[in-house]
């Protein structure tokens, strides 16, 4: 049977710049301190570089390993393993051209409302970098559209009307937060093809037109959103790429940027770093001037993010250090109702994962610690996430049994997330934690995350 190499396993080995012999040495080396038993040798790496199979625990060794060679968090995903979540072969690169006109920008938003790409690209989303700094760049040095009031057309829109998708956008997120990206979308989308979109043709006051385009890009933000969170990244990009553009119409600079940091966010997860980076700067550079504290710390915060992937400790101290100074500036009455969301709890719940990522150990567990504490419990995800990095941090320090606890607790919690960003971080630490298969606690959870699956499949 033909194998596709594994590109993820090579690129790290690369970067890692350790040789097949080296690797092998690596693993039989981990093994033997926890007590196993592993021979692999330099063939058995190149048949995992061909594209072969391999067992969890002999994975999470592999990804522990290599992150203390490159002193950053590497995962089983980030390695290529696991294929079966992942499609054979890459999707092809999105077009993220910078939609010239706002005529352009509805197109592409009722085109994707209508019918969106086919299933979950829950591979690696390859975003060329001159294409993506081209849409970034245009957003940041383009004029705004503005209104165009009292056109003619067969309907007049009030601010009755925006009332009415600001209340939808609420609920959908609500929804969104409490049972993940899956379980809304596709109402979702049918909402905004048939009751958002054409209200942006109507006739309006600057007033409500104004008002009108942002909830209109609360709504699309929403929708990619959601499609990030089910796993389809592809639709994702395009969403928020088009949603970009919509802000520039109102020259709404702050949801601009957050769409821009929604973009860092989304890179960041898919291993894409160094577009992490730059999206998120060019969030703090964009908005300058025009945004609150809180969403200042909301971009820093994901520059931050970013940064402690690549293990910049001193970067990503510096970010976290700037997003944290204007946190404590913030006042929730010149904040924006979409805003409302991002409080301490989720600053802690940002952090702890820095922290994480850059191998802190005590650092990781105490954020964590205090991100699940505040969480408030109607933001079921966020509050699973934050166990989950509880769990990975507890493992960090040795704390099986109580890491295992954690994980437990959140995949309880969780058990209704229709989630792909949830299922990953469950399965990343089933992989860590199978490094302990002998210990009868790491059992049962992989137990009790296979019947939680079951669950959700049959409903």
């Amino acid at each position: 049977m033909n194998r596709e190499p594994n590109a993820q396993l090579i690129a790290v080995m690369d970067e890692a710049q350790v040789s097949n012999k080296g690797l092998a040495k690596r693993l039989r080396d981990a093994a033997e301190q926890r007590g196993m038993n592993l021979g692999t040798s330099h063939v058995g790496v190149q048949r995992w570089r061909d594209g072969a199979g391999i067992k969890p625990e002999t994975a999470a060794l592999m990804a522990e390993v290599l992150s203390t060679k490159l002193n950053r968090r590497i995962t089983p995903s980030d390695l290529g393993f696991f294929s079966q979540l992942t499609p054979a072969t890459p999707p092809a690169p999105p077009s993220v051209g910078y939609p010239s006109t706002v005529s352009d920008a509805l197109s592409a938003l009722n085109g994707l409302a209508e019918e969106p790409p086919k299933g979950p690209d829950a591979g690696r989303l390859i975003v060329p970098d001159a294409e993506l700094s081209s849409a970034v760049l245009s957003w940041m040095i383009s004029r705004p559209d503005g209104v165009q009031a009292d056109q003619p057309a067969s309907q007049r829109v009030g601010m009755r009307d925006v009332h009415a998708i600001r209340a939808a956008a609420e609920t959908f997120m609500q929804l969104d937060f409490k049972f993940g990206g899956g379980h809304g979308h596709k109402a979702l989308r049918y909402y905004f093809r048939y009751e958002v979109l054409p209200l942006l043709n109507a006739t309006f006051s600057e007033q409500v037109g104004t008002a009108l385009f942002g909830a209109a890009s609360e709504i699309s933000q929403l929708l990619a959103w959601s499609a990030y969170d089910s796993g389809n990244h592809r639709l994702a990009h395009q969403y928020l790429t088009s949603t970009l553009r919509l802000s520039q119409v109102t020259d709404d600079r702050m949801f601009g940027a957050r769409i821009l940091s929604n973009l860092s966010h989304q890179a960041n997860y898919l291993g894409n770093h160094a577009q992490a980076i730059n999206l998120a700067r060019a969030a703090i550079e964009g908005a300058k001037g025009k945004a609150t504290p809180r969403a200042m710390s909301m971009y820093s915060a994901m520059e931050a993010r970013a940064l402690s992937n690549i293990g910049d400790h001193k970067g990503a101290g510096r970010a976290m250090n700037e997003a944290e100074r204007y946190f404590e500036r913030a006042e929730s009455s010149s904040d924006p109702e979409w805003l409302s969301y991002f409080d301490s709890a989720e600053l802690m719940g940002e952090f702890c994962h820095c922290f994480r990522d850059l191998k802190q150990r005590r650092e990781s567990v105490q954020y964590a610690q205090r991100a699940v504490d505040d969480t408030d419990p109607r933001y079921v995800r966020t509050l699973g996430f934050c166990r989950m990095v509880l769990a990975q941090s507890q493992l960090l320090n040795g704390e099986v049994e109580a890491a295992v606890a954690t994980a437990g607790l959140a995949v309880e919690g969780g058990e209704s997330l229709q989630s792909s960003r949830f299922q990953r971080y469950v399965t990343d630490f089933q992989a860590e934690v199978s490094a302990y298969a002998s210990n009868p606690a790491a059992a049962a959870f992989n137990e009790q995350v296979r019947d939680a699956l079951a669950r959700l499949d049959d409903e």
